[in-house]
């Protein structure tokens, strides 16, 4: 065919006449004898379908997605453009169509006795029928369908689709009427919007009560419906009272139909306001069947809120950040009214009442949280309550408390800082576990480290709370508990200062393990606290003992053992203060570490001695302090273990100048520690001194200045031993000697000992201690030939550098002015090469000396 615009190109044949045809992409679909197929139109090639029916021709006809609808006799099949069929389902035709044109969303076949319309999307129902009789065509116009008669032709025109919408909607067809808002045009996007948001929810409506709860919900999302309206449908759910979200019943579709949407309409709801009424029913089945719904309705619900919550969690979340920068900065603002109160507290710090995406959110969380509770999800509603939230505190009190849920109102407590409430609970609940017939229903049992765990991260911020609540369980778990306040950071005073004013019974405890875990992190304070706790407890017991007549020096209880550690191992107390709440004729072992304290060695060691008579325990004090001396680089302390053997020597004068100066020592009041007297030992002239004191070498002949007992002349130490000649402890100091040789000065020792003194019984102590001195002869010896040879290399090292000789001749130069030496007296430096005039030198030197007298100068 030509002209026109038309222009034929190719020309395809095919085995027979085509009865139907249309384009589908680049192919041609054709309908040829009892079969479809496809030809392409590059090539001509032919690829069959599937035959058509046995009773009607073929029939083609194009949609507007591009695919294609055949007729196989009274069933419409869809196929793709390459003729594959596609699984969208059937249009059913109640006779097989002899034409058949698409007026969006809608199929129209000609009948043979009438004109059918059928909807384009799955089921493909029946829309109407236009009975026509004898038609003998059907043609699509742009606004109409034209039917041609016999001699008369009928337009079909398609009712408006605000019309349909309306008339699909109350019918029923909710499915038909949101596919016909998409074709609202896009000049009433507005209209659509509302229409589609009132189909959806009185879908969701019709939904809902005919059981299909989960669809329902979906549903009430596309609606973008508030949730308060979705909740209506719960009225057994607690809600917390808003004064800015809307009811309800504010929510009514296009049609004006507010009874639809009432919050009592759905007979689901109608129900679940009486559940009490199905639990008094007498058939169990019926009972089972209403637990059933009510729980499948709360889990779409749950389903529904957690969808929703997201972007409502994040609104109200932006506002409280919003809100805290702007107080942050001074700022007035508000933005919801200009009466806006607020409240405190709840974890999320100081936040408007009146905040439209808050309130929705306490509502949401509120409503989520009842419905995981009730659908026995409670470890999720830990977890909500966890996170951040915003859950109406009374009612989920009340909620949680009614379905004893312990955990979660726990939870509930903390997230809103409400730490008293829950450390109260979490208390009572450890001392239900305990009980052999609890009164609460728990669902776990309750440990008092769950208290420790609580209080942890409150340290930093309620300490005073912390300290108030850990009483309760110091006793029972004192180590975590202790650990609690050192991890905490709490100061030792305040500890210390709760503990004596509300559990005075625990507060050495802690100051033991305080001392334990942390030696230097306690105070000098709280350690002479400690020990006066131990001194009291200990007076208290031996004032009862003493008055049964009981009273042993020797019995040690638990307590007094960590009294006499404390005294010997802490330092922070004040000895002079203890020293004078002991009794005079007791507790002398304390006595005695006290006044080692105060450095009264001789007085300590009279007491191990003559009061407790146990040598070793003075013989074990000597050597403390001869270590401590030693570690305290203060020269040799000798004159501790001398002052040991005088108390030895002398006793019964020790036991009688005892008493008047420990009642001196007390009754003193000086705040310096108080000297000892002088000692027995000095030096002595005698010959026999001499030569012993020759044996030790002339750097041990005088004692120590940290020897605490020094400066008695001889004639002192000889009254002292003839005054207790017969009653010296002569076994004592010969073992002492034997065992401490090394650690004393021998000299003294043997003056002090009495003339009568075997020698052989000195074997122990002069045989160990001539050796020694022999032994530190004979090195001392070799020291001084190796320093002698050195002594000798030096000078003949000195010698060779004297013998060094310089040659001058007539051409040597002087380094400093550059002439010639000649006759003149000259200087040689020590590197032997340079050669000066002495004059030359000397001035040299002078100017040195005036340079660096005028630098220091300056400086």
């Amino acid at each position: 065919m030509f002209g026109r615009g038309f222009i034929e190109v190719k020309e395809f044949g095919v085995p027979d006449t085509v009865k139907s045809m249309a384009w589908c992409g680049e192919n041609i679909c054709l309908g040829i004898r009892r079969e479809y197929v496809i030809l392409n139109s590059a090539s001509g090639a032919l690829s069959e379908v599937f035959p058509s029916g046995r009773i009607a021709p073929p029939l083609v006809v194009s949609l507007p997605t591009g695919e294609l609808l055949l007729g196989k006799d009274n069933i419409g099949v869809f196929v793709d453009q390459n003729g594959k069929l596609l699984q969208e389902g059937r249009i059913c035709w109640s006779e097989a169509p002899a034409v058949v044109v698409i007026q969006k969303p809608y199929a129209i076949g000609l009948l043979p006795r009438h004109v059918e319309i059928r909807s384009l999307r799955d089921p493909y129902p029946l829309i109407q029928t236009v009975v026509l009789r004898n038609v003998r065509r059907l043609l699509q116009s742009n606004s109409a369908i034209i039917v041609a008669l016999d001699n008369s032709v009928h337009g079909l025109f398609p009712v408006p689709l605000g019309a349909q919408i309306v008339q699909l909607t109350a019918s029923g067809n909710f499915e038909e009427a949101l596919a016909l808002c998409k074709l609202l045009p896009p000049e009433d996007s507005s209209l659509r919007a509302a229409k589609e948001q009132s189909i959806h929810i009185r879908y969701a409506h019709y939904l809902f009560e005919n059981g299909c709860y989960e669809e329902a919900m979906e549903h009430f999302l596309a609606s973008q419906v508030e949730i308060t309206h979705v909740l209506s449908l719960y009225p057994y759910v607690v809600l917390p009272k808003s004064s800015l979200i809307p009811e309800p019943e504010k929510f009514l579709d296009v049609t004006g139909d507010a009874s639809y949407l009432s919050r009592g309409s759905s007979g689901m709801s109608d129900d679940m306001d009486s559940p009490p009424s199905h639990l008094l029913e007498s058939d169990e089945n019926a009972d089972i069947e209403s637990k059933k719904i009510s729980h499948n309705t709360l889990m779409a619900l749950i389903k529904f809120l957690q969808k929703k919550r997201y972007s409502i969690i994040e609104k109200a979340a932006a506002e409280g950040t919003e809100e805290v920068v702007l107080d942050a900065v001074g700022s007035n603002f508000i933005s919801y009214g200009s009466t806006r109160a607020k409240k405190a507290g709840k974890g999320r710090g100081n936040v408007p009442i009146s905040s439209v995406a808050r309130d929705l959110a306490a509502i949401l969380d509120t409503a989520l949280l009842q419905a995981l509770i009730l659908t026995g999800q409670s470890s999720s509603a830990v977890e909500l309550l966890k996170g951040l939230n915003y859950c109406d505190v009374k009612i989920c009190e009340e909620f949680l408390q009614k379905w004893n849920q312990y955990v979660g109102l726990l939870e509930l407590y903390k997230s809103n800082a409400m730490h008293r409430e829950a450390l109260k609970l979490l208390h009572q609940l450890v001392e239900e576990s305990k009980s052999e017939q609890p009164r609460m229903e728990l669902s776990q049992k309750f440990k008092p480290e769950m208290i420790i765990d609580y209080l942890k991260p409150l340290c930093g911020t309620e300490p005073m709370l912390v300290l108030e609540f850990s009483m309760l369980v110091l006793e029972g778990c004192p180590a975590q508990t202790i650990d609690l306040f050192l991890s905490g950071n709490i100061p030792a005073d305040l500890v210390n200062s709760y503990l004596k004013q509300h559990a005075p019974d625990m507060q050495a405890t802690y100051l033991e393990h305080m001392l334990a875990m942390n030696e230097n992190g306690i105070s000098g304070s709280l350690q002479n606290e400690m020990v006066q706790i131990y001194l009291s407890e200990v007076l208290d017991w031996y004032v009862d003992l003493n008055a049964q007549g009981k009273w042993d020096e020797k019995t040690y209880t638990p307590r007094r053992k960590k009294l006499l550690s404390a005294l010997e191992n802490i330092s922070g107390y004040n000895p002079e203060v203890l020293l004078k709440r002991l009794p005079p004729d007791a507790l002398n072992e304390e006595r005695a570490i006290l006044l080692g304290k105060m450095n009264q060695h001789e007085l300590a060691l009279s007491i191990y001695v003559h009061k407790l008579h146990v040598p070793e325990l003075a013989l074990a004090y000597c050597d403390r302090v001869y270590e401590s001396g030693l570690n305290q680089q203060s020269g040799k302390p000798y004159g501790i273990y001398l002052t040991l053997l005088q108390i030895y020597l002398n006793p019964q004068k020790t036991i009688k100048n005892f008493e008047k100066r420990i009642s001196n020592l007390v009754v003193s009041q000086s705040p310096g520690i108080p000297k000892i007297g002088p000692g027995p030992l000095a030096k002595t002239k005698g010959r026999a001194s001499k030569k012993i004191a020759a044996i030790e070498g002339a750097e041990d002949s005088r004692i120590s200045p940290s020897s605490t007992d020094s400066g008695r002349s001889d004639g002192d130490a000889d009254d002292a031993v003839e005054e207790g000649a017969s009653t010296i402890m002569l076994d004592q100091v010969l073992d002492l000697l034997s065992r401490r040789w090394d650690r004393m000065h021998g000299a003294q020792a043997l003056k002090l000992l009495p003339k009568e003194t075997k020698l052989q019984n000195l074997l122990p102590f002069l045989g160990p201690l001539l050796r020694k001195s022999s032994e530190a002869y004979r090195n001392f010896s070799v020291i001084k030939s190796l320093r002698e040879s050195e002594n000798l290399q030096v000078k003949d090292e000195l010698y060779e550098q004297r013998k060094t000789a310089v040659k001058i001749t007539g051409d040597s130069m002087c380094s400093l002015c550059h002439k010639k030496i000649g006759t003149s007296v000259f200087a040689v430096y020590p590197n032997g090469k340079t050669i000066v005039h002495f004059g030359c030198f000397k001035d040299s030197q002078n100017m040195k000396a005036v340079s660096k007298g005028s630098s220091a100068r300056k400086r």
